[in-house]
């Protein structure tokens, strides 16, 4: 089931704090492993809630950074053609550290950019990707949107959850649909 959540403040500072209670919030969703990665300058923060299905190693770990360095993903889905991707992939000299379609998915956008890579798997999947290089965060469901994610923008400050209760929360945050 996995949960994600995340921060994106435009005047950028430590989102620490509330990414954890954030995730805590969703911690029944994975209970196999907790992580989180923040980058104080950007003012992004995102965390993860794993239940460990296709790589139960901790190679399988979110947030996880692209090979190259530039991409952070996390992920809560499955991607069903994920071992042609690898073999495509794998032919083309990307050597994997794991064995999770998380992974695969992650090297399909760094080659390829985030709506490429999204539009040619085959998956249920709610995701956000942070690209380090140009500072910009993307969040996408696959085509029937199975996996549920919950965003709002208040205040100069972005934050997106696989529950609401993740989003409620926040300091001043008003829930009211617009």
């Amino acid at each position: 089931m996995c949960g994600v959540v995340g921060l994106l403040s435009l005047g950028g500072g430590d989102q620490g704090a509330d990414l954890d209670a954030m995730s805590a919030a969703v911690a029944h969703r994975g209970p196999d492993d907790v992580g989180r990665w923040v980058d104080r300058d950007a003012g992004v923060a995102l965390g993860h809630r794993r239940l460990s299905i296709v790589d139960l190693s901790a190679a399988g770990h979110q947030p996880m950074i692209s090979a190259d360095g530039r991409w952070v993903l996390v992920l809560n889905g499955e991607m069903y053609d994920h071992a042609d991707h690898r073999a495509r992939l794998e032919g083309d000299g990307v050597v994997f550290r794991g064995h999770s379609d998380t992974e695969v998915l992650l090297e399909l956008i760094a080659r390829r950019g985030p709506e490429a890579a999204v539009a040619a798997v085959d998956g249920m999947f709610a995701l956000a990707v942070w690209d380090r290089r140009d500072r910009v965060l993307v969040l996408a469901r696959d085509r029937l949107g199975e996996k549920p994610l919950y965003w709002l923008h208040q205040g100069g400050r972005f934050a997106f959850a696989s529950e609401l209760r993740a989003l409620r929360l926040l300091p001043d945050v008003d829930l009211r649909i617009d």
